[in-house]
């Protein structure tokens, strides 16, 4: 993990060529060939060189070149508490996102064996719903699941991305309605002319292939990745608890992208990008399969001119389709049937959003801009089966969401110390053609209706802002505060679907309000020759928080989901009063280069007291801590990088103890976990890894059920990898 101050420069490099275990920058930054003849190369966290100091390297007054990200980061940036994460090309994305404390899905499983609809993320312990509720961007689109605000992980290769970028803290700012909790940005690298191989074998017969082609193409850059991973799986009932029912979680997942960056004048650029996946997992037992499609194209323009006006604009187009299986198992775990399905979910999301910086002075920046975005889509769902191929009753439910908001932004040097930022935004929202359709499909009244609900059409209108100061007290030690307002639409899938997890059966709530954060924060960062130290503390409250509220136990039959065994409860999705969280982030970084080159520590942690406050239909949760968050958190490494690409590290994670159920009755149990990876580099062209997940083969709870079964992530895996490279 990088601290932000080292990474501020990134988007302005022109050209990186990785070698293995580090990037090495062409051109001489201290030549007058390398752009201006700056030779202080001050050393950052990890032993990175300072890239603030480094400018944008130009080899002659006739090249143009191409860099890929948008516009520089925005100076009031100073303001916020910001990590930067160097994504390793050996890690699944939402595994190297969980070394930032206070970041975390609805789930403690991975992709390889969690259900797609429990991967929403969340910081500072704004949880409790499997929704995001921090906004994920990668080169600037919104991923979201358009229909249920989850993330769809199997479709990001590791291998063509850079690094990512978390912004702590709500605030809609200039990103738009999500970011609740924060902001995670992904950024594809800048690759060059290359073509990079690899492979890996791990335990249970698992198989993960990538590539990475790069090319000089007509003056721009011309990336094309692809990757490939599938598993025998392992059985997630913990084996005290298992029946004749209980197998390996198989999972196979695959995708493409393609990138081009090309410049369209001396100030402006290009970037296209497509990119494709495909995602099958089961969940352990027959009739518990899941598969997941998805498609994704974007354009932006950027222009940078740093002597005039500078903007970007961008247009995007999301398409996904869904379906999942739910079989109920029987108590002794020895015979299982089809209770559900839902068998095609297709939905759409739509964007657009546009930023411009006019020339107003040296020491004040001024952006103003705009964004829209567009989600619709329908769930097609078959239950109550009469035998596990003949449902009796079908279900369509569905609509259409749509935001337009506009932002301006101001963010002053008022001093060589003090730097001064402050927004607003205004965003109009609607929730558009909501219905909800039930019909029987057996006898004795094959296709008549047992529901058939058209719900009116809302919309609203959000304001909302952020402020903030940095003040550098010494050159080592930098003050900031903030505060922010910001926004979440609840998600088609929580206005309009009602699901089960087991025997737990959920309704929607078309009559969902946004939920609105408020927030604030203060905090310092020390940074010394080879420490850097990050603590913030942090308070947010947010309204009309949209969580899964127990309203009765089983067996029943109730509205809007049908009968429910005894074994199960009934929910409904509602807006509680509110969720307040506090608490207190820590990073900190040890480069002890001084001492063995390349090798450094880092150790982060995160507290967060949170607490529901209910009332009416929700009493019951009133004072009761959110579901799925853990007051602890914490993670530290010891990491060596030699320059010819061997190194080793070892990682370990703790997470805390969390209740699985709004009411606090499902412990899940703390954990304890240590990675580990060892490299040798063969020569300039070969790396031969090996690797461990889980080294210790921890229990981590995942799930606990209201019969008390218990699920569990990933045990331990050993991994055996080649990675080739050909320049």
């Amino acid at each position: 993990m990088t601290n932000k101050r080292w990474m501020l420069a990134l988007p302005l490099l022109a050209v990186s060529v990785p070698v293995w275990g580090q990037d090495v920058f062409q051109g001489d930054p201290c030549s007058d060939a390398g752009g201006g003849g700056i030779c202080d190369e001050g050393l950052g966290s990890s032993g990175q060189k300072d890239l603030s100091l480094v400018p944008l390297a130009v080899t002659s007054a006739d090249d143009i070149i191409v860099v890929g990200p948008a516009l520089p980061d925005p100076i009031g940036d100073k303001a916020y508490s910001i990590t930067s994460v160097e994504v390793e090309d050996n890690l699944r994305i939402e595994n190297a996102l969980r070394d930032v404390p206070g970041l975390q899905q609805f789930r403690r499983s991975d992709a390889r064996s969690a259900n797609p609809t429990s991967q929403g993320i969340t910081l500072r312990g704004l949880g409790g719903n499997a929704s995001s509720r921090a906004l994920l961007l990668l080169d600037g689109v919104p991923q979201a699941d358009p229909f249920g605000g989850w993330i769809a992980w199997p479709g990001y290769d590791a291998l063509p991305i850079d690094y990512a970028t978390i912004k702590r803290g709500g605030g809609s700012g200039a990103y738009g309605q999500g970011a609740i909790a924060g902001t995670v940005e992904l950024f594809s690298k800048n690759v060059g002319d290359r073509l990079e191989l690899g492979a890996a074998y791990g335990s249970r017969n698992s198989v993960d292939v990538d590539m990475l082609f790069g090319r000089e193409l007509g003056g721009g850059q011309l990336t094309v990745s692809a990757n490939y991973a599938r598993g025998d799986g392992f059985i997630p009932i913990i084996e005290s608890q298992r029946g004749s029912v209980d197998q390996p979680a198989e999972y196979e997942q695959a995708g493409i992208a393609v990138r081009y960056v090309a410049p369209l004048s001396e100030n402006t650029e290009l970037q296209a990008n497509v990119r494709a996946f495909t995602d099958d997992r089961e969940r352990g037992f027959e009739f518990s399969d899941n598969h997941n499609d998805g498609a994704d194209a974007s354009i932006r323009l950027v222009n940078r001119n740093t002597d005039g006006w500078q903007w970007s604009a961008l247009g995007y187009v999301q398409i996904r389709n869904f379906d999942v299986s739910f079989g109920g198992v029987a108590a002794d775990r020895n015979s299982v049937r089809r209770v559900f399905e839902q068998f095609n979910v297709p939905s759409t999301g739509l964007g657009a959003r546009f930023e411009v910086r006019p020339p107003v002075g040296d020491d004040l920046e001024l952006r103003i801009g705009g964004d829209w975005r567009r989600t619709e889509g329908v769930t097609n769902e078959n239950f109550f089966f009469a035998d596990n191929d003949t449902p009796r009753r079908s279900r369509r439910a569905g609509g259409s969401t749509a935001t337009y908001g506009a932002f301006v932004e101001a963010s002053l040097e008022a001093t060589e110390a003090l730097t001064l930022t402050a927004g607003s935004r205004i965003d109009f929202w609607s929730i558009d053609d909501g219905f909800r359709r039930e019909i029987e499909l057996i006898n004795p009244f094959p296709g008549a209706e047992r529901n058939n609900a058209q719900f009116a059409n809302r919309s609203g209108t959000e304001f909302t802002g952020r402020g903030g100061f940095a003040f550098e007290a010494t050159d080592d030690l930098t003050l900031r505060g903030a505060a922010y307002l910001g926004w979440r639409l609840p998600t088609l899938n929580e206005l309009f679907r009602p699901f089960r997890v087991g025997p737990d059966a959920t309704a929607a709530n078309e009559l969902l309000e946004p939920e609105r954060v408020k927030g604030a924060e203060l905090g310092l960062d020390w940074t010394s020759e080879n420490i850097t130290i990050g603590v913030t503390g942090f308070y947010n409250q947010l309204d009309r928080a949209v969580a899964n509220v127990t309203l009765d136990n089983g067996p029943g039959l109730f509205p809007g989901v049908g009968f429910v065994s005894g074994a199960g409860v009934f929910r409904q999705r509602q807006n509680l009063d509110s969720i307040e969280t506090r608490g207190v982030e820590i990073d900190a970084e040890l480069d002890l280069y001084g001492l063995v080159d390349g090798l450094y520590l880092r150790a982060a942690y995160s507290f967060v007291d949170a607490e529901v406050n209910a009332s009416g239909a929700a009493l019951a949760v009133d004072g009761l801590r959110p579901a799925q968050i853990p007051e602890h958190n914490g993670s530290a490494e010891i990491n060596w990088r030699a320059e010819k690409g061997h190194g080793a590290s070892l990682s370990a994670r703790y997470i805390g103890s969390q209740f699985e159920d709004d009411l606090n009755q499902r412990r899940l149990a703390d954990a304890f976990t240590v990675d580990g990876n060892l490299t040798f580099a063969v020569n300039d062209r070969l790396l031969v890894e090996g690797r461990v997940e889980n080294l210790f083969n921890t229990r981590v709870e995942t799930t606990v059920s209201g019969s008390n079964i218990i699920e569990r992530a990933f045990p331990r895996t050993f991994w055996i990898a080649l990675r080739a490279k050909f320049e």
